[in-house]
């Protein structure tokens, strides 16, 4: 079927198609740096294994190793995916001059200016992330830690990445979501659950008193359910972040990562569930496999379901803030990033050819018999040929046309590299 025929279809019940590319062609997704190089980072020995409950396996050929090959990469896949972009920056890349380096307490601005000059040549903004794992200042805590020289350390650094996200903002015009995430927790039961959380409250409330623009700044508090480690007890957990940032809504908002849930919760039901209190929230979208495994996003029922939440509920409208959360060193990385970063675009543009409006009516009026039909009968919409269109519009390769590259580059970027 071509585009004008998928188009006819669409308008028969009531989707203006060109205003749902249009609309998504505007909507900033923020591309994460580390798939790249399975986290390494550039401010610790690369060869050192990771630690605080992050992990990654696998040994595809061709890892990033420096900053000018990881933007390279980036480079890669930004031809290849359409709509708009934000690169997600944690704070372990940061770029120092030769013969430089300092700790994470002591990070500034300045050693972010390479990514400034790297986003503002694309016309990309960024978000950021301070980095509370693989460090020798991990006890193995960190914000929650009795010992009160790592906490201080930690919340430093916190402090630090707020100063340097504020930069950023101010840099490239455009809001920086900065995420608070540790991988604090025990490994079995604790004795003391209270106390520890005790402590990552306060010294998050530290963090956020170094000054910034909350309109330009937006802190987040993410939880999770557990991690590599610290499998009984976490201390940011889902009630603590949410309670947090409920409390604090004049300076951070909820981030919620679709990962760090059990199995049988879903982040698309909680989404109306959070915009129905907060003004803005934040989504770390990735895949998780029977635990946070953060395997690369497929179009599958949660990640259209995510879209439709988004999509409903204003989420465009400013209202949600979307950046990938995964990391595959099995796999090709510059493809893992872009078949994430397209279905989470496909996702929302399927979203965004739903006649929402009519389907609301249908459930408002009890007629859920027809709401079932109708909801059904657009899974075999001809949605394959609005996306290809849609794709073509940004300048960017369909389905089908764009793997050959990846293999392009793999053969002449890539294996030069191992």
């Amino acid at each position: 079927m071509s585009f004008v025929e998928a188009k006819e279809k669409y308008a028969a019940i009531g989707v203006d198609v060109q205003a749902a590319m249009d609309t998504l062609k505007k909507v900033p997704i923020s591309l994460h740096c580390w798939q790249g190089d399975d986290v390494r980072g550039f401010d610790t020995d690369p060869n050192k294994p990771l630690t605080g409950g992050i992990q990654t396996t696998g040994n595809y050929p061709g890892r990033a190793r420096t900053p000018e090959e990881l933007m390279a990469d980036i480079d890669e896949v930004l031809k290849l995916c359409p709509g708009t972009k934000k690169i997600n920056l944690h704070a372990s890349y940061a770029i120092f001059e030769e013969g430089e380096w300092v700790d994470r307490d002591k990070l500034e601005p300045k050693h972010f200016a390479k990514w400034v000059e790297f986003c503002k040549a694309r016309g990309l903004g960024a978000d950021f992330n301070p980095t509370f794992f693989s460090h020798p200042m991990c006890d193995p805590l960190t914000l929650s830690s009795p010992n009160e020289e790592t906490r201080r350390f930690w919340i430093n650094h916190g402090k630090a990445c707020i100063r340097i996200s504020q930069y950023l903002a101010e840099e490239l015009g455009q809001p920086v979501t900065m995420n608070i995430w540790t991988g604090d927790g025990f490994k079995d039961v604790p004795a003391d659950r209270m106390g520890p959380r005790v402590r990552y409250k306060e010294s998050i409330d530290e963090i956020l008193s170094e000054p910034y623009d909350f309109k330009l700044v937006k802190p987040c508090i993410e939880s999770k359910v557990f991690g590599i480690g610290v499998e009984a007890y976490t201390v940011g957990s889902a009630e603590f972040a949410l309670s947090y940032a409920a409390m604090n809504k004049d300076k951070c908002i909820p981030l919620m990562d679709n990962g760090h849930y059990h199995p049988t919760e879903v982040v698309s039901d909680k989404i109306p569930a959070l915009l129905a209190f907060f003004p803005e929230i934040a989504l770390h979208v990735t895949r998780p496999i029977r635990w946070d495994s953060d395997h690369v996003v497929l179009f599958d029922d949660e990640t259209k379901e995510i879209a439709k939440e988004i999509v409903r509920c204003g989420g465009l409208e400013g209202r949600v803030n979307i950046a990938l959360d995964y990391f595959d060193a099995s796999i090709n990385r510059i493809s893992a990033w872009t078949v994430g970063f397209r279905n989470v675009q496909k996702a929302l543009l399927s979203a965004l050819l739903t006649p929402a409006k009519d389907l609301k009516g249908l459930q408002d009026a009890s007629n859920f018999t027809e709401l079932m039909v109708r909801q059904e009968e657009l899974k075999t919409m001809p949605f394959g040929d609005v996306w290809n269109e849609y794709c073509h519009q940004c300048g960017v390769p369909a389905d089908g046309e764009w793997f050959e590259e990846v293999l392009n580059y793999e053969k002449t970027v890539l294996e030069v590299r191992a």
